[in-house]
């Protein structure tokens, strides 16, 4: 009888895990895999697949300057984005890090970006607000300063997409804070009675507490940023002279403009091994620099 009701309760274990199963194997499995192959084939949707081995990738690294522009300009977002997004995320953690009135509301307003930023609506209105008769180069008329062409600059179209997704910083912002919740008060009142200062206390204290969060989020802004394509794409297109021209906007070119998607799905897996390169550079630095409360 316990033999039949464990196996009663296994089946109804799987029976409302099935769904996930279905999704994971179905929508992240198989087109894992599938992409691939595709990636090794001459592949059009109106015809079947033929296989080419590598010419993809060789076609990629030694005749398309597309793709060291795009390759270029995705570090460069990944570089000015990830940095500075931890950065603010932690500055408002510590701000919103008090028992105060209203607190709590405060702490929504912050985190309310990231529940929108990545959408379509945001990204047109972050056109409209940039653009030379916009929101923001409005106000600087009014204050006597020149036009600023955002969008239409080379100079200064990539970092005004990157500031969109700083703007997002509400996730991280929220871990960051429940890991300053665990930090111990009692170290900062030790350290207050041996004379340490707020720098010394950040970095001896809070940074080392923080470390894993740190960790963390670092990999998942990078994967994020690495991916990014809703905003370059409603944003510029990928312009001006190609000054933002993302390797997820060349992925979705090759893909749904040219009809390549053996080529497009070449890319895909190469912003799969980037990212996972720099993944793999990170956790064995880790030892280094993260800090684990069972570690000594």
């Amino acid at each position: 009888m316990k033999g039949r009701s464990l196996d009663r309760r296994n089946n109804i274990a799987y029976l409302y895990l099935l769904p996930w199963l279905i999704g994971i194997l179905g929508l992240q499995l198989y087109p894992f895999i599938v992409s691939f192959y595709y990636a090794l084939c001459d592949y059009n949707p109106l015809r079947n697949p033929k296989f080419i081995g590598f010419g993809n990738f060789t076609r990629l690294f030694t005749r398309d300057p597309e793709f060291w522009i795009s390759l270029r300009v995705t570090l460069l977002y990944v570089l000015y984005t990830v940095p500075l997004k931890l950065i603010m995320s932690l500055f408002i953690a510590m701000l919103l890090n008090k028992s105060r009135k209203g607190i709590g509301a405060l702490r929504t307003a912050y985190y309310l970006p990231s529940l929108f930023g990545g959408s379509v609506a945001v990204a047109v209105l972050w056109r409209i607000m940039f653009m030379d008769y916009g929101m923001i180069n409005g106000f600087l008329n009014s204050i006597g300063i020149s036009t600023i062409s955002f969008l239409g600059n080379p100079k200064t179209a990539l970092p005004t997409l990157s500031l969109l997704e700083i703007w997002q910083f509400g996730s991280s912002m929220v871990m960051f804070l429940a890991a300053l919740k665990q930090v111990p008060s009692t170290l900062y009142e030790a350290a207050l009675i041996d004379g340490a200062g707020g720098v010394k206390r950040f970095f001896k204290i809070t940074m080392p507490y923080i470390s894993p969060i740190l960790f963390f989020c670092i990999i998942m802004q990078t994967l994020n940023a690495m991916q990014n394509f809703t905003s370059v794409f409603v944003i510029t297109r990928g312009g001006p002279l190609k000054s933002t021209y993302m390797l997820g906007l060349k992925l979705y070119n090759d893909g749904f403009q040219f009809w390549r998607m053996g080529y497009a799905s070449a890319t895909s897996w190469i912003i799969f091994f980037v990212i996972a390169l720099f993944t793999l550079l990170l956790f064995t630095s880790q030892k280094h620099w993260v800090f684990y409360s069972d570690e000594n």
